[in-house]
């Protein structure tokens, strides 16, 4: 044990009786000045000893915590399955186990049937547990309004009325579907080639109404261990309850939506029960709220009759490659910001790329702008279109920048 080091000796003051007054003051402050100094030093011992003192009572502190959980015993999660007039009727998580037992006073008012708890070694509940929720879930809500709008999506007029008037107007009015008498379209499905506009049509419906906005891949919902998929679409759907108004956007819902099959592979028996989940989800007994659906895929023939049933999809809107107006209509939209020549001829560009989609006619519009740099031009030139288009024609569209085909 170390040892304290020893008190500092307070300095004496002796005065010879023959000295004059000016060496006895000088004897005065050089004393005075010892003092300040023995002074300082135990001011000093006495802040390092409070500091040992906290430490040391941190110290203790950790230890009676680190005691009294070695003495408590285990605690276990549980699910409360029914509150019944002879006790609370709970499934013990891991085994499954359903025990009927009791529960305190105080926390008998406050449990309802799917909450979960905590119980000891005799199934006597202790504590009333949160809500778990998937942190996945929380990720897929998007914080910051997309910037996309209706004016920014080209050739698609007819397929962005229909989505307003399922998704946008039961959101921002909807006292005209409670004059009307009817229920507003409870989901939207678009389906069409990829790089049409579909995503682009949700994002502009996000940022048209002050709703919460969930995305997701189908493809996020395949999980690998079984019951992970369901729980993660239950997870979804609640903190779109918990957000309402709310919008819910399944890209790729062709991954877990895809027609049921006889298979047997643990695989596909997943993805189905994630499928089932996303069913009950959207159209089970209880009312879903001021949320809405849309959805998209390019494979909609891969798709189960289940989901696309009313109820569920309302609406099964296709969203085809644009027509010759709708590729003029682009065109103007992806070069509204570039410094075009006089001949650059859109009635022309819009006849020839025919059978292109929306987002391979944004990177046509790029690709020009490329070859305009590449000559070491400002100015983009309809030869510089033409160029580019006999580039895209002839297969090169991995060096094309800017492809988007989740247009």
């Amino acid at each position: 044990m170390s040892r304290s080091p020893s008190v500092p000796d307070r300095p004496t003051l002796e005065l010879d009786p023959e000295m004059s007054d000016e060496e006895r003051l000088s004897a005065l402050k050089e004393h005075f000045t010892d003092i300040t100094k023995v002074n300082q030093k135990l001011r000093e011992r006495v802040d390092a000893a409070a500091e040992r003192r906290d430490d040391l009572a941190n110290e203790v502190d950790q230890l009676q915590r680190e005691n009294e959980m070695l003495k408590t015993t285990s605690l276990y999660v549980a699910t409360v399955e029914d509150v019944t007039e002879d006790g609370v009727i709970i499934k013990q998580h891991g085994n499954n186990q359903e025990v009927l037992t009791d529960v305190a006073v105080q926390l008998r008012e406050d449990i309802e049937a799917g909450d979960r708890v905590a119980v000891n070694d005799s199934f006597t509940i202790q504590r009333l547990l949160d809500t778990e929720k998937d942190a996945r879930a929380q990720a897929m809500e998007v914080d910051a309004s997309p910037t996309v709008s209706y004016e920014d999506i080209g050739g698609i007029d007819e397929q962005i009325r229909e989505v307003r008037e399922a998704v946008e107007e039961p959101l921002v009015n909807p006292e005209q579907f409670e004059a009307a008498g009817i229920e507003p379209p409870s989901g939207v499905l678009l389906h069409g080639p990829p790089g049409t506009g579909k995503t682009m049509l949700a994002k502009a419906v996000a940022n048209r109404t002050d709703a919460t906005f969930i995305k997701m891949a189908g493809s996020e919902l395949v999980q690998k261990f079984i019951g992970e998929g369901a729980k993660l679409v239950r997870d979804l759907f609640s903190l779109a309850a918990e957000r309402e108004p709310a919008v819910i956007f399944i890209d790729e819902i062709d991954a877990v939506a895809s027609r049921r099959t006889d298979s047997k592979t643990s695989g596909d028996a997943e993805v189905q029960r994630t499928m089932m989940q996303l069913l009950s989800e959207m159209d089970g007994f209880e009312d879903r709220g001021n949320i809405r659906i849309i959805a998209a895929t390019n494979r909609f023939d891969m798709l189960d009759s289940a989901i696309l049933r009313p109820g569920r999809f309302d609406r099964l809107i296709e969203v085809p490659n644009p027509t010759v107006e709708g590729r003029h209509r682009i065109l103007e939209i992806h070069t509204g910001d570039m410094n075009l020549a006089d001949d650059v001829d859109f009635d022309r560009l819009a006849d020839e790329t025919e059978g292109f989609s929306g987002a391979e006619i944004e990177s046509l519009t790029t690709e020009s702008g490329m070859f305009a740099i590449r000559d070491d031009r400002s100015e983009v030139t309809m030869a510089d279109f033409e160029g580019a288009l006999e580039k895209m024609e002839a297969g090169d569209k991995s060096s094309v920048p800017n492809l988007r085909y989740a247009y």
